[in-house]
């Protein structure tokens, strides 16, 4: 089942997520259907709260469908390293038409758990540090509109504002 990807400003997008605790058929439809979203709106990652689910829950696929053993499903995720530093252009499927340049880590290595509850470990470059970093900062609430200057974001939140009344957003 495909869901709606919310929109800025949404407020279950500023909101901390709640841990998964259960880790049921549900939970594994619920992935499905999150990766079926995530594919239908041209993402390479989607976080629960994108869809009104207040879950720490995330997929990822940078190969978009490429290669299926990219297919990331983090949940109750948890950076424990990052190194160095990138400034690279993000997009978000709840910000459409919206993109910038966000600094984010070069390299991080998080722990996560899978759809059946089992924990593992997943250290990610470039793309993927950036995809793993935005997912969970959307868990946690955080934008990339939140990780840009002041002045960028107060551009950026305009240029909404403008979409919003022409009936874009």
């Amino acid at each position: 089942m495909k869901y709606e990807v919310l929109k800025y400003p949404d407020p279950v997008l500023a909101q901390k997520a709640e841990a998964v605790t259960v880790f049921d058929a549900e939970l594994k439809r619920l992935v499905a259907d999150m990766f079926e979203t995530m594919y239908a709106e041209q993402g390479i990652g989607l976080a629960a709260p994108q869809i009104g689910v207040s879950k720490r829950l995330t997929v990822i696929d940078i190969s978009f469908k490429k290669n299926p053993e990219e297919k990331l499903v983090l949940i109750n995720p948890e950076i424990v390293e990052r190194h160095g530093r990138q400034l690279e252009e993000e997009g978000c499927l709840s910000l459409p038409e919206i993109r910038e340049k966000v600094p984010r880590a070069a390299r991080v290595r998080v722990r996560a758990q899978d759809a059946a509850g089992e924990w593992h470990e997943y250290e990610g470059e470039q793309l993927l540090s950036r995809a793993l970093q935005h997912e969970i900062d959307h868990l946690d609430g955080i934008l990339f509109l939140d990780r840009v200057s002041s002045l960028k974001r107060s551009l950026l939140l305009r240029k909404i504002k403008k979409m919003q009344r022409a009936g874009e957003w």
